[in-house]
């Protein structure tokens, strides 16, 4: 009679941590939250707050008091807390061993003609290039994934158009363009109590062509009904 080998899949007795792609229970979950939690969880989870505060979930008093919770929380059960009233957040920090995507350093983007765009749920790099010789390049970031709170774009618009659509808790710095006989026209309708979330830096060159940052627009049918625009509901 042969003896079980303990491999990589045996787990001890009384280990509680669920095996990999298995979906924690009840018990395992309470078990997970009692696990010390490290300096990524607990960024991953301001990030959290600080989209949730421009998207105007959070007022900036309340803002406050939740980042401070969350850099002194030394568990997952105590992080977890401070996002469970705000949406896609029932699970706010992952289970040990589960993968995060990491943002690339550096994101590169070249427009001969036509249009790029990114937009959606997409991550946003650490830093970007945006090359536009013709065409148009929109970079729109009302749903983006936000891993840290300062975005540096490189530009060249030698023709053609750059737009960066924003939303409240989302700010655009374009003094450092350099423009020769093109436009730069940086439109914020929100006033400065909206908490930061993301920090754009754009600097480059503009020569005969557009740089334009701005909120999204309403939609024909929102116009027809005479809806709010998008970034109007802000705390104050």
């Amino acid at each position: 009679m042969s003896s079980a080998v303990p491999g990589d899949d045996a787990k001890a007795p009384g280990d509680r941590r669920p095996r990999d792609g298995a979906t924690p229970t009840a018990d395992q979950l309470g078990t997970i939250g009692q696990l010390r939690a490290s300096h990524q969880d607990r960024d991953r989870v301001v990030e959290m707050l600080r989209v949730a505060a421009g998207d105007g979930r959070l007022t900036a008093e309340e803002l406050d008091q939740r980042l401070e919770a969350a850099l002194t929380a030394r568990t997952y059960a105590e992080l977890a807390v401070l996002t469970t009233d705000l949406p896609a957040a029932s699970t706010p920090v992952p289970p040990p061993g589960v993968a995060v995507p990491e943002p690339k350093d550096v994101a590169r983007i070249e427009c001969g003609s036509g249009m790029t765009k990114r937009d959606g749920r997409w991550m946003v790099p650490r830093r970007m290039e945006v090359r536009v010789t013709s065409g148009a390049v929109r970079l729109d970031f009302t749903e983006a994934v936000l891993s840290q709170p300062l975005l540096q774009i490189d530009t060249e618009v030698r023709s053609g158009r750059l737009i960066l659509v924003t939303k409240p808790g989302i700010t655009v710095n374009a003094d450092d363009i350099q423009i020769r006989s093109g436009r730069v026209k940086v439109i914020q309708p929100w006033g400065d109590e909206v908490p930061v979330s993301l920090r754009i830096e754009v600097n480059g060159k503009v020569g005969s062509g557009r740089l334009l940052a701005r909120p999204r627009r309403r939609t024909f049918s929102q116009w027809l009904t005479r809806s709010s625009r998008p970034w109007a509901a802000v705390p104050h």
